[in-house]
């Protein structure tokens, strides 16, 4: 579904990827948020069957990616703007935020401006700082295919996922190839691989996002991650908990691309969560 958004500073649509299903207000809602060069299409298992199982879904592409218009975030703040923007054109009250590395950033920012209208935060393949090499953001700006070859290489611990994600037999680093290059070239006016890069690196909000939250948070590590080392989550991990915030870690023991490597894994914890939470 394409959702318009015509409140200022300026007018863009973004694309909403729903499981197949039609929006009802009657169903709680999960948002799931993509990272640096992804779209909607790497949450394909966990929005589907959560889609199919009581939940309205929104896998989105983030503005200037994929099928979604407009200018590309150029900050965590301004793409959890336009996740919050999202949720308002469409009347939400309340929602669970999912967000995978980039876009784990953006889950938190987003779910601590909206308080008690975010139900649940879960941040898959996280890390604060997101810190990122200053090699690999001047490759992601001036030798792109290099630095995405360097972050697939990096993001990935197995060859081909279970059949339950992207297939039996697919081959995982040249999936995420394809994809990075098909997001790339969505938006000719804009890099939004480097663009992405330096929103990660920059971002200092952090601490402050995940002690203001109202609502449990679940990280969702890689023990195999290179792009984002489990370790990285550790201060954020403290942060939460001397806040008093409801926190829960769950580790699958792959690399940075949970989602497509231990799909049912990741789905599991995403369910589980969100569902015993919702019910306390």
């Amino acid at each position: 579904m394409q959702i318009d958004i015509t409140t200022a500073p300026a007018a863009f649509s973004v694309y909403a990827y729903t499981g197949g299903k039609t929006f009802d207000p009657a169903q709680p809602t999960v948002v799931f948020i993509h990272g640096v060069l992804n779209d909607h299409s790497v949450w394909i298992l966990q929005s589907r069957y959560l889609a199919h199982h009581g939940w309205n879904v929104l896998a989105l592409d983030l503005p200037g990616h994929g099928r979604s218009t407009g200018d590309a975030p150029a900050s965590v703040e301004q793409a959890a703007d336009a996740v919050v923007q999202v949720l308002d054109a469409l009347g939400i009250a309340q929602a669970a935020l999912v967000g995978h590395s980039w876009g784990s950033l953006i889950a938190l920012e987003a779910a601590a401006r909206l308080q008690h209208r975010a139900t649940h935060a879960v941040l898959v393949g996280t890390a604060y700082p997101m810190k990122v090499s200053a090699a690999l953001i001047d490759a992601s700006l001036n030798d792109p295919m290099k630095a995405l070859a360097m972050v697939n290489v990096f993001s990935r611990s197995t060859l081909a996922p279970p059949p339950s994600a992207l297939g039996a037999g697919t081959w995982i680093y040249g999936a995420g190839m394809a994809l990075g290059k098909r997001v790339l070239a969505s938006n000719p006016r804009v890099n939004v691989f480097h663009r992405g890069f330096v929103a990660c690196d920059s971002y200092a909000n952090g601490e402050a996002a995940i002690t203001a939250l109202t609502c449990p948070v679940l990280f969702l590590l890689g023990s195999d991650d290179q792009m984002t080392h489990p370790k990285a989550a550790q201060g954020l991990i403290r942060t939460a908990r001397a806040a008093g915030r409801q926190v829960e870690v769950v580790s699958v023991p792959v690399g940075h691309h949970q989602m497509t490597e231990a799909p049912e894994a990741t789905l599991t914890a995403l369910h589980d969560f969100i569902t015993q939470k919702a019910q306390a």
